[in-house]
């Protein structure tokens, strides 16, 4: 449910895995396109897709019998679109998010948006993360990621059905963790971005990454995450992944910004939804009621804001008391 560059990519990952997929597009011409030419010239251009995938943008006709549902649409519009296909749901379905982002408003986890908005048990949930970049993938090169759900049969099953000869997803029950490593890097590759824009040095970015790291495994511990999850593919994997490719959107955001553009010129510029740049305020948000340090979220935050210069915000971090390089909530 969902025809962007991700949804297109996850629904070739199963139609190449041998899982009959049908992509829901928001736009008659994308479905055409991905039916008649294989192709999503807006999002994949010159990646060929399989033949089996079909479209349709009749939600209806998406939904109808099947075993898994895969959500691939920009965080803050899930609620909303849940709410209208809720009658269209299949009654027995295993829910997968692919999203990467907390809900402004709410704070919730999107695997929570998912349960609250269709009214279903946690175990009927599940989420994918890890190193995700699209094209990539799209482009068949060898990647690995996470699926999880707190019902172990639920992630074998989502396992079995995504597992192709390029993509090998490792299962996990850990949906919490899984799902903050996944929606707070997006807010240190931000940070990421910007470093590169004012021409600082691998050591910044690395630092940068590494201190990122600390920040989501903080985040994690109170939250009830496994503290294993953030060195693994969704959590470590993730983040490199994003503070490092220019195939990722947060980091480019970061870039524009960076140069001087405003939040809406890099929007702008940058194409595609950026999660990062909403999900800052949630995530500061659940860092503060559960007493969580999170600096550079909170200067990145600052500068989206315009409270900050992109100029000040290396000395506002350089600038921070010395501390242990561990120390918790």
């Amino acid at each position: 449910m969902g025809a962007g560059s991700w949804g297109t990519t996850f629904a070739q990952v199963l139609a190449d895995a041998g899982t009959p997929a049908v992509l829901w597009a928001r736009s008659a011409a994308v479905a055409t396109s991905v039916v008649d030419k294989h192709e999503n010239p807006g999002y994949l251009p010159g990646v060929s897709l399989p033949a089996s995938l079909t479209a349709t943008t009749d939600p209806a006709a998406a939904l109808a019998g099947a075993d898994l549902v895969v959500f691939a649409v920009p965080a803050q519009t899930l609620r909303p679109l849940l709410a209208s296909w809720a009658p269209l749901m299949p009654p027995d379905a295993l829910l997968v998010s692919l999203l990467k982002g907390i809900e402004l408003g709410s704070c919730k986890r999107m695997s929570e948006v998912i349960v609250e908005t269709l009214a279903v048990p946690s175990s009927r949930v599940a989420v994918v993360s890890g190193p995700n970049l699209a094209r990539e993938i799209a482009e068949r090169e060898f990647a690995a990621s996470v699926v999880a759900c707190s019902n172990e049969a639920g992630a074998r099953l989502l396992q079995k059905a995504c597992h192709t000869g390029y993509f090998r997803p490792y299962w996990s029950t850990d949906v919490t963790g899984c799902e903050l490593g996944g929606a707070v890097k997006n807010i240190i590759a931000l940070a990421v971005g910007i470093a590169i824009a004012l021409g600082l040095g691998d050591n910044t970015k690395a630092s940068l990454i590494t201190r990122g790291l600390a920040e989501i495994a903080r985040l994690g511990e109170v939250m009830g995450a496994d503290p294993r999850t953030f060195a693994g593919l969704a959590g470590m994997g993730d983040l490199v992944a994003t503070c490092s490719s220019p195939l990722s959107r947060n980091r480019t955001f970061g870039q524009h910004l960076g140069a001087g553009m405003t939040s809406a010129q890099a929007l702008s510029a940058t194409g595609q939804t950026a999660e990062g740049v909403t999900s800052y305020a949630p995530v500061l948000e659940l860092a503060r009621k559960h007493g969580v340090d999170m600096p550079i979220t909170s200067v990145v935050a600052a500068v989206i804001a315009g409270d900050l210069s992109v100029r000040d915000a290396a000395a506002v971090l350089a600038s921070r008391s010395a501390k242990p390089e561990w120390y918790g909530a």
